[in-house]
């Protein structure tokens, strides 16, 4: 229905054109002027199936006004201009440009040699520039259109990058949660295991030593939900009360973890070399961590009685080392189903280190990290721990 009106509101411009020449809208010429109006103006309706026909058609038409000895105007043009205008807007602009040449070559030399009139008439050169504006401005509004729908395309990839990345971070702090869970759990509950064991052994024998144990596991499951407490703690929304946490756990928490272990019957040896140098708190819980979740694997896994852990202070950065005598037949955390480990790797990753575990020589199992002494410093590649 748009194109039927288009199409007649052409018509009536093609045919106003050709009354503006008194000279060539009279007798047989009249009605070849009405049956070309019609013919190029019936064509503009099918221009969204065939542009390139149509605007050719259109042309030829406009030539054939000229033949005629029509004096050229843009009413009596309308409606190859409107042909070359949305030829322009839906093609390329190679496409565009060379319809509009070749369509301004055609018009103008029809114009200068077959044209009434003397050939310095300022509408013989006008013809020139009715045929190549429409392509110029179909070129413009096609670049504007090409230009807001790449600006809607970044601004949907920004959109979806943002949408990412917030998924990506959340995913990143889910099993960040997760791994602190993890060694919370299993460092306490490991404990417990052990002391109640111990207990269920010595409640026979000796009562009042089977009391002390069970006020050990007290602790140890008191410890565990105060750990707990602060680990959700973090999921609380901006407006939660504010409840009362534990310090975040660290290596000056460690002589407090090693008497843990130790009332469980694991013998743990600390050793310090270096200077120590005051680590940001992202390494330090890493280290605390990483500390617990090895002699947690001791206690579940080695068979052993005895555990040694080094801290080793350099320049720029701290190696932890924690070894166990344990027999190799027994322990085997570095399968690809020991989520410890890999929360352990983990961790040392997240901060820029690096974690190494492995069985030793002589028996038992090794696992060493290298950390930074701030989050994300590089290490130092030419000390590696062994």
């Amino acid at each position: 229905m748009t194109g039927c009106l288009a199409a007649a509101a052409l018509f009536a411009l093609s045919l106003f054109g050709s009354l503006l020449d008194g000279d060539g809208f009279r007798g047989p010429l009249r009605v070849s002027a009405i049956v070309i109006a019609a013919l190029s103006c019936a064509a503009v309706a099918a221009h969204g199936r065939l542009p390139r026909t149509v605007t050719a058609v259109t042309v030829a038409c406009g030539v054939l006004f000229i033949l005629l000895g029509f004096r050229p105007n843009p009413f009596l043009l309308s409606p190859a201009m409107v042909s070359l205008w949305r030829l322009a807007v839906r093609t390329d602009r190679r496409t565009a440009w060379t319809a509009s040449l070749s369509s301004a070559a055609a018009l103008t030399g029809a114009a200068f040699i077959f044209g009434p009139g003397s050939w310095l008439e300022p509408g013989k050169v006008a013809v020139l520039a009715w045929a190549l504006l429409p392509g110029a401005v179909g070129d413009a509004v096609r670049s504007r259109r090409g230009y807001l729908a790449a600006v809607e395309e970044r601004a949907e990839r920004a959109e979806q990058t943002r949408e990412e990345e917030a998924r990506r971070r959340v995913a990143e702090e889910r099993v960040r949660i997760a791994r602190d869970l993890h060694d919370v759990v299993a460092h306490h509950i490991a404990l417990a295991n052990a002391q109640a064991g111990v207990a269920v052994h010595l409640m026979a024998r000796d009562p009042e030593k089977a009391r002390t144990v069970l006020e050990q596991i007290t602790e140890t499951t008191s410890s565990a939900l105060r750990e707990l407490k602060a680990t959700v703690g973090l999921l609380r929304q901006p407006d939660d009360p504010a409840a009362p946490l534990e310090p975040t756990p660290g290596i000056a928490q460690l002589p407090a973890l090693v008497e843990s272990f130790q009332h469980v019957g694991l013998e743990v040896t600390v050793r310090r070399e270096g200077e120590e140098h005051p680590l940001s708190a992202g390494v330090d819980l890493t280290a605390y961590r990483i500390v617990q979740e090895a002699l947690t694997n001791v206690t579940k896994h080695a068979g052993s009685g005895s555990a040694s852990v080094s801290l080793k202070y350099t320049r720029t950065r701290l190696v932890i080392t924690v070894e166990d005598s344990g027999s190799p037949s027994i322990r085997q955390p570095d399968s690809p189903s020991g989520y410890g480990l890999i929360g352990m790797r983990e961790r040392a990753a997240a901060v820029g280190g690096r974690l190494r575990a492995g069985r030793r020589p002589e028996g038992g199992f090794r696992v060493s990290t290298e950390l930074p002494l701030h989050t994300g410093e590089p290490t130092d590649e030419e000390e590696t721990p062994t």
